[in-house]
C-alpha cells in the first residue's frame, strides 16, 4: 500500500446505544473490506481520524469512527454522575450497538488513549469471539489509582483544570491539554480545530469518565485474538510504560514504539501508522 491522501465518501449513521443514547458514526471505504472500528479518546471525537479515512487506507478497509457518548456529535445524557458514563455496562452497549446496526464482520477494534477502556468495556461483556484483532494506540486499560503511574506529570497537572466549569479555567486547561497531545505543535488551524472539540465535551463529562476505578489486566491476559500496541516513545500523557505493562501480560502481542512521537502517532506519523494497520487488518 503507498502512504497517501485520497477523497473517500463518508457515509453517516445514527446509532441507537446503550439506554438509547444517540450514536454518531462515520463510515468511509470498501464496504467489503476488512473492518476497523476507531474509538477516539477523552474530549475527542471520530474526527481525531481524519488522516486514517482520507488515507490509501479507504482503498482496501471498510473504515468506522463513532463519537462516544457526551462527545462530538453524539448525544449528552445529562447525569454525568450517574450510569451513563459510570457504568462499563453502557458503554459496552455502545460499541455492540455499532458493530450490530453496521453489520461489521470481525472487526478490528482501533482505541486511541480511554478508547483502550471502553473496547475493554465491551470485550469484559462480549468477549473476542466476534472480534478480528484490538489495537491499543497510547491506550490506558485500568482507571484509578492503579493507572496514576502511567500517567505523564504534566498530564496530571491539567487534570483539575480539565474538571473546572470556571471557563477561563477550563479553556486554558484544554489548551494545554491539546498541547500534549503531540511531540511538535500542531498548525494553528488543526490545533484550534483539536480545542474546539474538546470544548464540545463538559467537564463533568471528562470528570465522570475519569472517576470510573477498574483495572482489565486479567482480561487482557486472557485475550485469545491478536492485539498491535502501538505508542510514541515521547508520550506525556500515557507513558510508554503502559505499553510496555500490556506487552508483558497480552499473549498475542506485536508492539511498535514511535520515536519522536507523542500522544498521537496516528496524527504524528500517519504513513507509518496507516502502513502498519493495514498489514495488521490484513494479515492471513
Amino acid at each position: 500500500m503507498t502512504p497517501g491522501t485520497i477523497e473517500s465518501t463518508v457515509r453517516t449513521h445514527e446509532v441507537s446505544g446503550g439506554g438509547g443514547v444517540r450514536l454518531h458514526v462515520e463510515e468511509t471505504g470498501d464496504p467489503s473490506g476488512q473492518p476497523v472500528l476507531f474509538v477516539h479518546g477523552l474530549s475527542q471525537s471520530g474526527l481525531a481520524w481524519h488522516r486514517q479515512l482520507h488515507s490509501d487506507l479507504a482503498r482496501d478497509l471498510r473504515l468506522i469512527t463513532l463519537d462516544l457518548r457526551g462527545h462530538g456529535r453524539s448525544e449528552r445524557p445529562a447525569d454525568a454522575y450517574g450510569d451513563a458514563y459510570g457504568d462499563s455496562e453502557v458503554w459496552a452497549l455502545d460499541i455492540a450497538a455499532v458493530i450490530r446496526s453496521l453489520e461489521l464482520v470481525r472487526p478490528i477494534l482501533s482505541g486511541w488513549s480511554y478508547g483502550g477502556v471502553v473496547i475493554c468495556d465491551y470485550l469484559s461483556r462480549y468477549g473476542d469471539d466476534g472480534v478480528g484483532g484490538i489495537q491499543l494506540v497510547g491506550a490506558i486499560s485500568r482507571l484509578g489509582e492503579s493507572v496514576i503511574p502511567y500517567l505523564g506529570e504534566r498530564f496530571l497537572a491539567v487534570l483539575p483544570g480539565l474538571f473546572s466549569t470556571e471557563v477561563d479555567e477550563s479553556v486554558a486547561a484544554l489548551q494545554a491539554f491539546g498541547r500534549l497531545l503531540t511531540r511538535d505543535p500542531l498548525p494553528p488551524d488543526e490545533a484550534y480545530r483539536i480545542l474546539g472539540i474538546a470544548a464540545g465535551t463538559s467537564p463533568r463529562v471528562r470528570q465522570a469518565l475519569l472517576s470510573r476505578t477498574l483495572d482489565y489486566d486479567d482480561l487482557l491476559a486472557g485475550l485469545r485474538v491478536p492485539v498491535l500496541v502501538t505508542h510514541g516513545r515521547e508520550e506525556e500523557v500515557v507513558l510508554p510504560s503502559m505499553a510496555e505493562h500490556h506487552a508483558r501480560i497480552l499473549r498475542n502481542a506485536q508492539t511498535s514504539y514511535y520515536d519522536g512521537v507523542g500522544h498521537a502517532p496516528f496524527v504524528e506519523a500517519p504513513d507509518r501508522f496507516n502502513a502498519e494497520l493495514h498489514a495488521f487488518a490484513t494479515r492471513r
